[in-house]
């Protein structure tokens, strides 16, 4: 909520204190650390720690996010080729959510509402690279995708 001062014609920044603009911010953020440290310290590479992929272990297929939880493990500890080689797409999305959520706290901190409202282009565009990249990662050439 911004308010328009009458004499100069600015724009003031929303009420409310700092702490209470960066609290759903620093909420997100935490769960966010808390999810990679768990996955961080609980190793997907070994059986048995989380359940598989229904589609995997079903159909044989991979799905979009196979390989997600084993990319944020060499993730949080550092291994960037072996992230990207676990599921490119999911390194993309932590960096996507990385940039998004410095903006969201750099508008916070000004008093700046922070609007997400994706186009139907982007939606779809995102939709068919998610697509292309789940039919190439499950064809004969498209091994190096695989987790």
């Amino acid at each position: 909520m911004r308010r328009v001062n009458a004499d100069s014609q600015r724009v003031t920044p929303a009420p409310g204190s700092l702490p209470r603009r960066l609290a759903v911010p620093g909420g997100i953020l935490a769960a966010v650390v808390g999810a990679f440290a768990y996955v961080g310290t609980v190793d997907p590479n070994e059986p048995g720690h989380y359940p598989a992929c229904p589609l995997l272990r079903y159909t044989g297929l991979y799905c979009p996010g196979c390989g997600g939880l084993r990319s944020a493990y060499a993730v949080v500890h550092g291994d960037l080729g072996a992230a990207l080689g676990a599921n490119a797409v999911a390194v993309l999305g932590y960096a996507a959510f990385a940039a998004l959520w410095t903006v969201w706290v750099v508008r916070s901190v000004r008093g700046r509402p922070t609007r997400v409202d994706p186009g139907p282009s982007l939606l779809w565009a995102l939709g068919a690279l998610l697509l292309v990249f789940t039919v190439v990662r499950n064809l004969p050439f498209g091994g190096w995708l695989h987790p």
